[in-house]
């Protein structure tokens, strides 16, 4: 008769699981020549075609400062791997290029920690797996992306340049979102680091 493994090992092999899951085939976009990269302590977000930087913008992000999304309302910019799964015009955002947050990554650390129950974790896993909008309205939030400023006035443009203010996305000037835009496609793959 076989012992349970030591939740230190079931956990190990469930984080495992899921970082399969996030590299599945679904994921592995070859015809995507950029990927983005967010540094957030430097404010700034990378367009790179290889090792090559294309193009950098300066960018704005959560309000809720460093660290990991956890929550909804923790006003934080998720840091990991994300990939772009719907780009579409905002009222609200001028353009609005949504992420897959929370991915697997997310789901894993939510059902860990007793943020999630291990339906919404299977909901989320296969979201990742098939490369699709994840559900969006679990305890770890939703509607994370890239967009615009939307109505630009001059203290928007100010408030912007100086400090982070989103609700946890990733925020350029309308003019920026336009330039980016001819570089992303669904699958673009987005790097966001502290």
């Amino acid at each position: 008769m076989s012992r349970p493994l030591p939740l230190r090992t079931t956990s190990r092999l469930w984080f495992a699981l899921a970082c399969l899951f996030a590299m599945s085939p679904a994921h592995s976009v070859t015809d995507v020549p950029y990927e983005i990269e967010v540094v957030k302590s430097k404010r700034m977000l990378l367009v790179k075609n290889g090792v090559k930087v294309e193009k950098s913008f300066r960018v704005s992000s959560g309000r809720g400062g460093r660290g990991d999304k956890q929550k909804t309302g923790d006003h934080k910019t998720p840091v990991g791997i994300y990939r772009i799964v719907q780009l579409k015009d905002s009222e609200t955002f001028h353009v609005f290029m949504q992420l897959n947050y929370p991915n697997a990554k997310d789901a894993f650390w939510g059902l860990k920690d007793h943020r999630i129950d291990r339906r919404q974790f299977d909901a989320i896993v296969q979201a990742s797996y098939a490369g699709v909008v994840p559900p969006q309205n679990t305890p770890l939030g939703g509607s994370i992306g890239i967009h615009g400023l939307g109505a630009q006035s001059a203290d928007r443009l100010g408030k912007h340049m100086k400090v982070d203010w989103t609700d946890g996305c990733i925020a350029l000037t309308n003019e920026q979102m336009e330039e980016l835009r001819r570089y992303i496609s669904v699958g673009t793959r987005v790097v966001i680091t502290e």
